[in-house]
C-alpha cells in the first residue's frame, strides 16, 4: 500500500473534537509565542494553522492573534469548523499541507502541531509552510520522535521503532488497523526536516517550568517524571519523546 493522505482523519480519531485537550494545546502554543515574541505583540499577527483539524485550536488562537486560518484535507473536520465557529478574524480552507492555497510571504506565524507523520511528504509540506511565510516568520513546530516507548495514535509500544514492514504485522495482529500509516522520523530526521530555518528549543522550558507552558496537566512540578524528563531533555535529547521548537524563516 503506498502512502497516501489519510483524508477523513477526524472519523478515526475523536481527540480532533476533545474541547478541553484541545484548548490545553492551544493555551500552551500561546504561551510559548507569548514568551519568545512577547505578549503584547502577538495580537498584531496573522496565523495559519496547518492540520487544525476541526477548528478548536484555531477558535483559542484567534482570541489571541489578529487573524487565524485553519487549513486541512480532512473535509469532514472543515465543515464541522465552519458550522460551530464564526468569527470576523477566523477561517477555514479545506486544503493539501503539501500544496496550500495561499500566496508566498502571506503569514506572520504558522502552527504546526504533530502534522508532520500524517502527510505523505513531510519535507514537501515544510517547504510549503517556509514558502507562506513572512521573511522572519515563526512556526511552532511540536513533533513526536520515531524513538518513542508507546506510540499514541495507536497506543502500542514500540511500534514506531520496529521496520514497518512488521509494524503493519503488529497491528493487524492485535487487530489496530491493516496499515501502519504514521510515519515518524528521528531526532536527527527532524532537524534534517527543518534545516531551512534557525530553531529555538523550547521542549527543555516546558519540561522545567511546566506551571509557565500550561503543561502541569502532563508534567506535575517537583514529580518523579519531571525529574526523569529534565535529564533526558537535558543529556539525552534525542531521547525525548517528542519536542517543541520554534522555527525561524530567515
Amino acid at each position: 500500500m503506498s502512502r497516501g493522505y489519510q483524508h477523513g482523519f477526524s472519523e478515526n480519531d475523536g481527540a480532533m473534537f476533545e474541547k478541553e485537550l484541545r484548548q490545553r494545546k492551544a493555551n500552551t502554543m500561546v504561551r510559548v509565542f507569548e514568551d519568545y515574541i512577547g505578549g503584547s505583540k502577538i495580537n498584531e499577527l496573522s496565523l495559519l494553522n496547518v492540520g487544525g483539524s476541526a477548528g478548536i485550536i484555531d477558535e483559542y488562537l484567534s482570541r489571541y492573534f489578529k487573524h487565524v486560518t485553519g487549513v486541512d484535507i480532512d473535509e469532514k473536520a472543515i465543515e464541522f469548523a465552519k458550522s460551530n465557529f464564526n468569527k470576523e478574524n477566523l477561517s477555514f480552507d479545506l486544503g493539501d499541507a503539501m500544496n496550500l492555497p495561499y500566496d508566498s510571504e502571506k503569514f506572520d506565524v504558522v502552527v504546526c502541531s504533530q502534522v508532520y507523520e500524517h502527510v505523505p511528504d513531510a519535507a514537501k509540506m515544510m517547504n510549503e509552510i517556509y514558502r507562506v511565510l513572512v521573511p522572519g516568520g515563526l512556526v511552532y513546530f511540536a513533533a513526536s520522535n520515531r524513538l518513542m516507548f508507546n506510540e499514541p495514535h495507536y497506543n502500542l509500544p514500540m511500534l514506531s521503532v520496529i521496520p514497518r514492514p512488521l509494524a503493519h504485522i503488529y497491528l493487524r495482529a492485535l487487530g489496530r488497523g491493516k496499515y501502519y500509516y504514521e510515519k515518524h522520523y528521528s531526532y536527527w530526521g527532524l532537524k534534517s526536516l527543518i534545516k531551512r530555518y534557525s530553531v529555538t528549543e523550547y521542549t527543555k522550558k516546558l519540561v522545567c517550568e511546566p506551571e509557565k507552558f500550561g503543561v502541569s496537566y502532563m508534567i506535575r512540578p517537583s514529580s518523579f517524571k519531571q525529574s526523569v524528563a529534565k535529564f533526558i531533555a537535558s543529556y539525552l535529547n534525542w531521547l525525548t519523546p517528542g519536542y517543541i521548537w520554534i522555527l525561524k524563516k530567515p
